[in-house]
């Protein structure tokens, strides 16, 4: 089912943009109102993730820039199917800027961008190379990286021996994470092991829950997620384990996620999180839209360089030390020293 709704969240601080490809487009600014839209992927609004992050970089948006209630909103997917139509049910409301977050998304957006050639487009983790469609791309295995440091610091600090990376479908771009993660870790841990599996579904805590059982059965310590939705029952799993005396730590993806790891006062199951600016994207490509400068056909590229990705500004779980670490490996790979490869080791 699909439902248009419209809502105030916590917004994001501002990151840097590194532009790829061409100069941006000139344009006339937009006046008078503007009408911003989302369409979720299956994960819903409140994955507590890449939608929802999306989502906060709008609202945040919204409200600098003075829409009213019904100039930005959103239509949720409960199925693949529903994109095409929900892209369609905003293009014929002919929105300034239509947002899509998710590399799902390509095949849809493709589809409607060449059906509404007038419309504008934002596709997040994706390219779509369209004259109407401006792409977000991010360094994912770099932040991964970070966390994978931070990861392996702690369960040798600990004296633990294995960790784990938990994704949810198996495609190149989710390999990111799982390749920056596993070189994080032998990076500060050689002897580490680092066990993988795949879910095979976005928007399913159940299925997260059931492969976080499993590898915390086997001895995992930590677990790094870039599962969306379905990652929330890695952190479910984490929590219940930690507030019964069995401490284990859930690594979270795109957003801050260490609220939605707290089990008791002051305490919280999420050791950290790799935070990817999709709140940005969205933000500033609405913004250059506002202000008549569309980069249709361009590809924006989030990396720690412009600090597109990193781990949060606070993180009350990570001693000082790991911290002063991660730093460290964060100005190698920012200023080119280290390269992180973006493909896991065979």
């Amino acid at each position: 089912m699909k439902r248009i709704i419209t809502a105030a969240v916590v917004a994001l601080a501002v990151m840097g943009l590194l532009f790829v490809s061409c100069q941006k487009k000139e344009g006339t600014a937009q006046k008078g109102a503007f009408r911003i839209g989302l369409v979720t992927d299956i994960g819903g609004i409140d994955d507590r993730s890449f939608n929802q992050g999306t989502w906060e970089g709008i609202v945040r948006f919204a409200k600098d820039f003075g829409l009213k209630e019904g100039e930005y909103k959103y239509l949720q997917s409960s199925a693949e199917a529903d994109y095409i139509p929900n892209l369609s049910t905003f293009s014929d409301e002919k929105l300034d800027l239509i947002v899509a977050p998710g590399f799902l998304f390509e095949k849809a957006i493709g589809e409607v961008a060449d059906k509404y050639p007038q419309n504008k487009y934002l596709i997040i983790d994706t390219v779509v190379t369209k004259p109407n469609v401006v792409s977000a791309v991010f360094a994912e295995h770099e932040g991964s990286f970070l966390v994978g440091v931070a990861a392996g610091l702690k369960a040798k600090a600990d004296g633990k021996k294995i960790v784990g990376f938990l994704g949810g479908m198996q495609f190149p771009l989710i390999e990111k994470f799982q390749a920056g993660f596993e070189q994080g870790v032998k990076a500060v841990y050689p002897e580490c092991t680092v066990l993988v599996d795949y879910a095979g579904d976005f928007g399913a805590p159940d299925k997260g829950q059931a492969i976080a059982q499993k590898q915390y059965n086997a001895g995992a310590y930590i677990i790094y997620h870039a599962a969306g939705g379905t990652g929330n029952g890695l952190i479910k799993e984490a929590k219940e384990r930690s507030a019964k005396g069995d401490i284990r730590w859930a690594i979270g993806v795109d957003k801050d996620q260490y609220n939605d790891g707290v089990y008791a006062e002051g305490k919280s199951a999420v050791l950290t999180s790799m935070v990817k600016g999709v709140d940005v994207a969205a933000y500033e490509v609405a913004k250059m839209v506002k202000e008549g400068n569309f980069p249709g056909g361009q590809t924006l590229v989030f990396s720690l360089k412009n600090k597109g990705v990193g781990i949060p500004a606070t993180n009350p779980n990570l001693s000082d030390d790991i911290i002063a670490k991660v730093k460290e490996y964060e100005a190698k790979i920012a200023s080119g020293e280290l390269v992180v490869s973006d493909k896991p080791a065979k």
